[in-house]
């Protein structure tokens, strides 16, 4: 299997793959667009130290090494963009109702299927290199950890999937949308990933602090942050984890 013309790191286990990814930046051993799949991941992270439940050979694990220097380290969120897309792509031809929860989990319904994790360098007023972690489930049937809300495809459309096909699909897409963030097609990723956020158009509830409040998605903002409009029609932004979707 290639994957954009490079031929894939597999792993049998590994503590994670965005630390294997970040330790071959670090020893330059790195092109951009180096992919690293694992069977298994020891201690796979998912947003704020979170761990990534996944049963061994049943899930997409994997990490892309990216050298975006062309982007300002203002616009990093446009690398979640583009990886959201790219999951969203892959999944709304497998099942429907298929939605970006934000800033870049995939949901389909109420439950959730994938999740990213970016880590950024930056240098100077430019981004250095990028990892994007993803974490799908595909296989997996039963499901022990805490997390509210887990599905897998299999559990959706009762069909096996194979890992690294998928993989090949998935980082196709990427790049396709990483391309069109070289050319400076931005305005077309913004509109894309707006255009299938979770709750878009609808009047829903959500939480800040220990405040329940009724809200719907604006828009997102030229950071990332997430623009809520209440029924007075007033415009509040949050950064993420700054606000809660409340079920």
């Amino acid at each position: 299997m290639k994957i954009k013309g490079k031929t894939p790191i597999i792993l049998t286990e590994v503590d994670s793959t965005n630390n294997y990814a970040n330790h071959l930046i670090l020893s330059e051993a790195a092109e951009e667009g180096t992919v690293v799949l694992a069977q298994y991941q020891k201690k796979g992270r998912g947003q704020t130290g979170n761990q990534w439940e996944s049963e061994a050979g049943k899930n997409l694990l994997s990490s892309v090494i990216l050298f975006p220097r062309f982007l300002l380290a203002e616009h990093q969120f446009f690398i979640s963009k583009v990886v959201s897309l790219a999951l969203f792509d892959f999944l709304r031809h497998e099942t429907d109702n298929v939605t970006i929860k934000w800033p870049n989990d995939l949901y389909v319904g109420k439950k959730k299927v994938a999740g990213i994790l970016i880590e950024n360098a930056l240098k100077g007023k430019f981004l250095l290199h990028a990892v994007a972690g993803i974490g799908l489930n595909l296989n997996q049937e039963i499901f022990l950890s805490d997390a509210p809300n887990p599905v897998s495809l299999k559990q959706i459309t009762g069909k096996t999937y194979h890992v690294n096909e998928v993989a090949e699909i998935i980082i196709t897409r990427l790049f396709y949308w990483y391309n069109k963030l070289k050319q400076g097609d931005v305005e077309d990723i913004s509109a894309a990933y707006f255009s299938h956020l979770f709750r878009i158009g609808q009047w829903s509830h959500y939480r800040k602090e220990d405040k329940i409040f009724e809200a719907r998605i604006a828009g997102v903002g030229e950071y990332g942050q997430l623009l809520l409009e209440n029924r007075l029609g007033e415009i509040s932004s949050y950064m993420f984890k700054e606000v809660e979707f409340v079920p």
